[in-house]
């Protein structure tokens, strides 16, 4: 098996997406909390009966994720895939806030320490939808394509190990990326992230493992996430 550390000394190969034109680059919404314990169940209920189908309704949405802590960040963390950026300057990603149910309006607010991050999808390895996923905090960096190069020579180290699905970073958009009311602003980071999806909690570990090494970050700040359930735009055509 080919080693992470001779892959990441392969700087020579050709495998960032920077000469992709932005609007064929993947846009993420990226939504994490905590809940009180007492709004767990009805909170659950709204996302999965009601908010998750709304969102991936949305024209330009591809699809929509729920995943559960299992290690470290928030408890509950969703993600939403869409065409391009540009569809959260669309008129239809307005309308879905300005014709919010009383329902969605109750559980909004009860999010705890939320974090909303719009991002574009970079250094895409791999394909599908694993049981569990990483989520790699990393350093913000002032040359986002050598950091988009490095996330792509680490997911083709990844893709070498048991149980590997995919990988990709999120690099948060400044502007797009609003705060959720109840969300904290002071000192607060848009940090890039890389994203490491798995077919089993161990792999997962692995991955997580060898990412932190590859970014010389801490793996305890990585997140471990196991899926709940993924609802694809094509699914409600």
């Amino acid at each position: 098996m080919t080693t992470a550390a001779s892959n990441l000394d392969a700087s020579s190969l050709p495998d960032t997406d920077s000469a992709i034109d932005a609007a064929a680059v993947n846009g993420l919404l990226f939504v994490a909390s905590d809940v009180n314990a007492a709004d767990d169940a009805d909170f659950n209920r709204w996302y999965d009966r009601e908010h998750v189908e709304e969102r991936v309704r949305i024209p330009g949405f591809l699809s929509g994720a729920r995943y559960s802590s299992l290690e470290g960040g928030r408890k509950y963390l969703g993600l939403y895939r869409t065409e391009s950026l540009a569809v959260f300057r669309s008129a239809g990603y307005r309308a879905a806030f300005e014709k919010q149910t009383p329902w969605s309006i109750a559980n909004l607010d009860r999010m705890r320490q939320p974090i909303r991050r719009v991002c574009a999808v970079r250094a895409v390895t791999g394909f599908g939808s694993g049981s569990h996923a990483v989520v790699l905090p990393l350093p913000v960096s002032a040359d986002a394509e050598a950091l988009a190069a490095h996330a792509a020579r680490v997911g083709r180290a990844l893709a070498e190990q048991a149980g590997f699905v995919q990988s990709y970073l999120l690099v948060p958009d400044t502007v797009l990326s609003t705060p959720l009311p109840r969300e904290a602003t002071e000192g607060r980071v848009l940090q890039p992230m890389l994203v490491i999806e798995a077919s089993n909690a161990a792999a997962a570990r692995t991955a997580r493992a060898t990412a932190a090494t590859a970014f010389d970050t801490d793996p305890a700040t990585g997140w471990l996430l196991a899926l709940g359930w993924k609802l694809g735009a094509a699914e409600l055509r």
